[in-house]
């Protein structure tokens, strides 16, 4: 866990629980990696939502862009992620 550029708690995805919401802060580096990751819609500012994992854990799945991605804990250390902000529903 670190603190991003605006004072937000900055995490790893693979730190996500299932059913936790989030948004990508990043994908540091510029390795094949980080540009496939890019390419798949893990890009700065998209929604992520782990929906599952595997039994033991790895790999799990997560709702990024539309489409459900599968990674391993190993590849999904590499995008930071931040809370999403908690919906408040006003009622008029």
């Amino acid at each position: 866990m670190i603190l991003g550029l605006e004072g937000c708690v900055v995490n790893a995805l693979c730190d996500m629980s299932t059913g936790q919401r989030a948004r990508v802060v990043g994908v540091p580096g510029n390795g094949a990696m980080s540009r496939r990751l890019l390419d798949v819609g893990f890009t700065p500012g998209a929604a992520v939502t782990c929906l599952f994992q595997a039994p033991c854990g790895d790999p799990r799945a997560y709702l990024v862009r539309g489409a459900v991605i599968a990674l391993r804990r190993e590849d999904a250390r590499a995008v930071q992620v931040e809370p999403a902000a908690r919906e408040v529903i006003t009622w008029a």
